[in-house]
C-alpha cells in the first residue's frame, strides 16, 4: 500500500483540483502520496543525519520499540507545522501567498540564522537543548528524548518546505477554498504523515547503528554541511546571478566534484573544530570546499544548454506571434520555485528548445513578488500554482497547459498536441 499511494500521486499533474472532485477520501490519500514523494526529495537530506542521532546513535540501550516511539514524535512535530499551515491557509484563504513568503526577507533570514545555529551545534560550537524547565516536565511525559525529537520535527518540516513545489501549494490552494480550519489541518497533518514514512524506516534499522563515537562525528559534520546547504538555497532568491556562474558543461560538474572530494580529503568529515588550531583551520577550509563542491554540482545541474528568447511583454509577445504566425507559451515562475527552474532546464533540451521556438513565442512572467499585477496575471491564465505554462493561440485561445515539472520526452508530446491545435484544433480549455 505504501509503494501504491506514491504512484497515485504521480499520475497527477500535480494539482489537488481532481481528487477534491471525487472526494475528501482521494484528497486524503493523494495528500499522504504527496508527502511520501517530499520525503524523497535532496531538502529532506539533512535532516537524515540528525534523526539517525535521535532514533537510536547516542550511545543508549535503544530498543526498536523505543526508536520508533522517538520517530513518531519527531513526525509529530513535522505534523504540527504543517498542520499549523493548513489551518492557517483555511481561515485567510491565500494559498497563493505562502510561496512568495520564500522570497520575503523577513521570512527567510530568520530561517537561515536557524539553519546555520543548527550547523554551528552540530559541528559542536554548543548543545541545543530545550528550556530545562520544558525539559523536565516533557521527560515526566515521555521520557528522555522524546521533547527533543518532537522539537527537531518541528524544525525538520521547515527544512523539507523548499522541495514541496506544487505538492504543498496544490494542496494549500484547495485548502484555502474551503474555509474548513479542521479540515485543512487534518489534511497538511496527513501530508507530514506521508513525509514521516521514511523517518519510521530509518527509525527502525537505527537501532543496529554502532553506537555513538568518531562515526557519528562524522555524519554530523555532514548533516551541519547540508544545513549550510539549506541555509544557502534560502538565500538564492537575494543572490542575483548565482545561476548565470554554472556552466551546463560536463568539465564544470567534473570540477565540482573534485572540489567536494578534495574538501573531504582535506578534513571537512573527519576533522573536528575541537582540535589544535592548525586542525581547525583545515576543517573550516575543506568544509568550505565541500559546500563550494555541492553548490557547483546544484548549479551545473540547474544550469540549462541553452536559454529560450523570452520576452517579458504581454502585448509585444503576442504582436509577434500575430507577426509569424506562432504561438505564444507563456511561462510564469519565481525565484523560490524550484520546479520551475528545473523546467526551464527541460525546455534548453535542443529538441525541446527547437519545438518551442519553431512554432512559438515564449512568454516569460516573474512573479517572485506576488505583487497585484502578478495576481491579475495568474488569475487571467488561470495559473494559481507554479510551475505554470500556458500555451496560448495569438488570438487568446488555450492550447495546452503545463503545471509539473516533465522531463524532455514527457514534454514534447505537450508541446505537439499544443502545435496541432495551434492549426485549428479544438482548444485545449478557455483563457
Amino acid at each position: 500500500m505504501v509503494l501504491l499511494v506514491p504512484a497515485i500521486a504521480a499520475a497527477d499533474d500535480g494539482t489537488f483540483a481532481s481528487y477534491e472532485q471525487r472526494g475528501w477520501g482521494w484528497l486524503f490519500l493523494a495528500s499522504f502520496g504527496f508527502g511520501f514523494l517530499t520525503s524523497l526529495t535532496p531538502c529532506v537530506y539533512p535532516m537524515i543525519p540528525i534523526t539517525l542521532a535521535i532514533f537510536g546513535a547516542r550511545g543508549e540501550n535503544v530498543s526498536r520499540g523505543r526508536a520508533l516511539a522517538l520517530a513518531t514524535a519527531y513526525v509529530g512535530g513535522m505534523g504540527l507545522t504543517y498542520a499549523t499551515l493548513g489551518v492557517t491557509f483555511a481561515l485567510i484563504g491565500k494559498a497563493g501567498d505562502f510561496g512568495t513568503q520564500l522570497a520575503n526577507p523577513w521570512i527567510v533570514f530568520p530561517l537561515v540564522l536557524l539553519f546555520l545555529a543548527l550547523a554551528a551545534s552540530m559541528f559542536g560550537a554548543f548543545d541545543l537543548q530545550l528550556p530545562s524547565g520544558l525539559q523536565a516536565k516533557l521527560n515526566q511525559v515521555g521520557g528522555k528524548g522524546f521533547g527533543g525529537a518532537f522539537a527537531m520535527g518541528l524544525v525538520g518540516g521547515l527544512i523539507a518546505a523548499p522541495c514541496t513545489g506544487p505538492f504543498l501549494a496544490g494542496l494549500l490552494a484547495s485548502v484555502s477554498t474551503t474555509g474548513n480550519a479542521a479540515m485543512g489541518g487534518a489534511l497538511l497533518f496527513t501530508y507530514a504523515i506521508g513525509m514521516g514514512v521514511l523517518f519510521w524506516v530509518l527509525a527502525a534499522f537505527a537501532m543496529g547503528l554502532p553506537k555513538s563515537g568518531a562515526w557519528m562525528d562524522g555524519v554530523k559534520s555532514t548533516g551541519a554541511i547540508g544545513l549550510l546547504f539549506a541555509a544557502i538555497y534560502y538565500l538564492k532568491p537575494f543572490i542575483p546571478g548565482i545561476r548565470t556562474i554554472a556552466s551546463p558543461e560536463w568539465w564544470f560538474l567534473l570540477a565540482a566534484i573534485g572540489v567536494a572530494v578534495l574538501g573531504i580529503v582535506i578534513g571537512a568529515i573527519h576533522l573536528s573544530f575541537h582540535g589544535p588550531w592548525g586542525e581547525r583551520i583545515r576543517k573550516g577550509f575543506g568544509v568550505a570546499l565541500v559546500l563550494g563542491g555541492a553548490l557547483g554540482i546544484w548549479m551545473w545541474k540547474m544550469t540549462p544548454k541553452q536559454h529560450l528568447p523570452w520576452l517579458h511583454d504581454e502585448t509585444a509577445a503576442f504582436e509577434k506571434a500575430r507577426a509569424e504566425g506562432k504561438g505564444v507559451m507563456v511561462d510564469f515562475s519565481a525565484t523560490w520555485c524550484n520546479p520551475c527552474e528545473e523546467l526551464e532546464v527541460t525546455f534548453g533540451d535542443p529538441e525541446v528548445f527547437e519545438a518551442i521556438t519553431s512554432k512559438f513565442v515564449p512568454l516569460k512572467f516573474d512573479v517572485t513578488e506576488g505583487t497585484d499585477a502578478d495576481n491579475d496575471r495568474k488569475s487571467r491564465y488561470k495559473a494559481d500554482e507554479l510551475p505554470s505554462v500556458v500555451f496560448m493561440s495569438p488570438d487568446g485561445r488555450v492550447l495546452g497547459r503545463i503545471n509539473t515539472k516533465l522531463e524532455p520526452d514527457e514534454i514534447l508530446p505537450v508541446i505537439g498536441k499544443a502545435t496541432k491545435q495551434l492549426s485549428g484544433g479544438p482548444t485545449a480549455s478557455a483563457k
